[in-house]
């Protein structure tokens, strides 16, 4: 794997803010930080973590701030917001700095080229690199940007929107990306974001069924693991494609079924003849 580098750069005119937000990452956060020590300011945006994130961000070294979750869209721009300086990196807490692309962000700082610019990530996962399902190079969203050149939608729940002012870049550096150590937490990970996406789809007024969850699901395993040739990264890849199928699925079923009456059975007079 790539080293990380903490050393200090020597003469940097520009300073530059990172900043992680966090949710019960006491198994990530260390590597996020230590990967990044190097900045200016390491921001690590907390969102009322039960486990040790906190306490190993703060022995790191980072400043921890507490801000409330609603939508993932209001969650970024409140953590921009809260950034000292005039440039920003923006690191997920299962994300890890390179030192190349140290490199490359110490370059664009002294000669920017863009206003915000979007970095390839590569993906370990099921003990190898992910090389298809779409996940490479795997852009998320712009993570090197001017503070005031980057603005999310403040009610996106997930997978948030967002508006760039001025010119975009590209790395050529990659960063690392480790989304899950294991199953356990693909399946937390599904349920989460499936919930936050159904709630996208009510309050967009999608139209949505059963049969939607459905086609919905094998459209998202088939464009995975044939379309972006998932079947190339061997099981890791089927398991990927499988995960976006049950993700995809339970969305549209959470919003389908979200009005029905799970709790209460009807009383013996109620029940079919």
């Amino acid at each position: 794997m790539t080293e990380f580098s903490s050393e200090k750069p020597a003469g940097q005119a520009v300073k530059l803010s990172v900043y992680i937000i966090t949710y019960n990452e006491a198994d990530k956060i260390a590597a996020a930080v230590q990967s990044v020590s190097w900045a200016d300011e390491v921001l690590v945006l907390d969102s009322n973590s039960s486990d040790d994130t906190v306490k190993i961000a703060t022995e790191l070294g980072a400043t921890v701030k507490q801000l409330p979750f609603t939508t993932f869209g209001k969650l970024r721009n409140d953590a921009i917001a809260a950034c000292q300086h005039d440039w920003v990196f923006s690191l997920d807490a299962d994300e890890r700095c390179t030192a190349a692309a140290k490199t490359e962000i110490l370059h664009c700082l002294t000669q920017p080229d863009a206003d915000a610019y979007y970095v390839p990530r590569r993906n370990w996962f099921m003990g190898r690199w992910i090389n298809y399902c779409g996940w490479y190079p795997d852009y998320r969203q712009p993570q090197l940007f001017r503070k005031t050149a980057l603005v999310f939608d403040d009610h996106e729940e997930v997978h948030e929107s967002f508006r760039v002012e001025g010119k975009i870049g590209y790395f050529k550096a990659s960063i690392i990306q480790v989304p899950f150590q294991n199953l356990e937490q693909l399946l937390h990970k599904t349920q989460r974001y499936s919930t936050l996406g159904a709630r996208k789809l009510e309050r967009k007024g999608k139209s949505v069924s059963m049969s939607k969850a459905l086609g919905h699901g094998l459209w998202a395993f088939f464009r995975i693991y044939v379309i972006k040739r998932g079947f190339l990264d061997g099981w890791a890849g089927f398991v990927l494609a499988l995960g976006n199928f049950e993700g995809t699925f339970y969305r549209y079923a959470k919003a389908t079924t979200a009005n029905i009456n799970w709790a209460h059975p009807p009383t013996d007079n109620d029940e079919p003849k």
